[in-house]
């Protein structure tokens, strides 16, 4: 059974937190009492209601801009360290994010883990076995990082296709990894410590550590 995010708590809180900000005077460098309501939302009260979450392990402090998206099944966990930053506010983001953090994990068994100091900025994280990103990664907003295809191709049986589930691959990001706005991470893929993906990349293969890699598919461009 799916379970999703539904409190009326964390929408209160999302409805005054947008009011807070719709009131609030511009300006740079202000730290008015609206601006200090919203840190003590983003640093205590997001996250004390994202660690009540059943299927929720949070190690240590971590912020939380705005509310995500989440998804747990029955016997999935979501393991998220210590400093990590979920954001899914367009204010003070330097582009557009179109849509909040998402955090599905679908199935039993299914995993999702964070690395600590990590940064997701209005991403998409859908697990069908095991998505693992690792410490200090920055992924900018409007990413699609997934382990599964969701339908077989089904070629043999194409009216049968909308009735399959497809195959999973686990995603693994290690350490380090920047993979700027709009990229597609697709099942099976590995990305090396302290690897750049352009923006707008779609990911189909394994990419080595300490490169810039982008395009579509993408290719690496440059090895440090």
């Amino acid at each position: 059974m799916n379970v999703q995010d539904t409190s009326p708590v964390a929408a209160e809180v999302t409805r005054r937190t947008l009011v807070t900000e719709q009131n609030e005077p511009t300006g740079s460098g202000s730290y008015s009492p609206s601006h200090l309501i919203r840190r003590v939302f983003h640093k205590l009260v997001y996250p004390t209601l994202l660690g009540m979450r059943r299927g929720i392990e949070i190690e240590g402090r971590v912020i939380v801009k705005g509310w995500p998206h989440i998804e747990i099944d029955r016997g999935a966990i979501v393991r998220i360290g210590a400093n990590v930053t979920l954001n899914s506010s367009n204010r003070g983001y330097h582009i557009n994010m179109h849509s909040s953090v998402k955090l599905y994990a679908e199935g039993q068994g299914t995993e999702i883990v964070i690395g600590e100091d990590t940064r997701i900025h209005g991403t998409c994280l859908h697990a069908c076995e095991r998505i693992e990103i690792g410490k200090k990664c920055l992924i900018a907003a409007n990413t699609q990082i997934f382990d599964c295809s969701g339908h077989d191709l089904s070629f043999e049986n194409v009216e049968n296709r909308l009735n399959t589930k497809g195959k999973t691959k686990p995603v693994i990001i290690e350490d380090c990894v920047w993979i700027g706005a709009g990229c597609l991470i697709l099942p099976g893929v590995r990305i090396g410590r302290g690897s750049v993906i352009a923006a707008g990349s779609i990911v189909t293969r394994d990419v080595p550590p300490m490169c810039l890699a982008g395009a579509n598919p993408a290719q690496v461009i440059k090895t440090f």
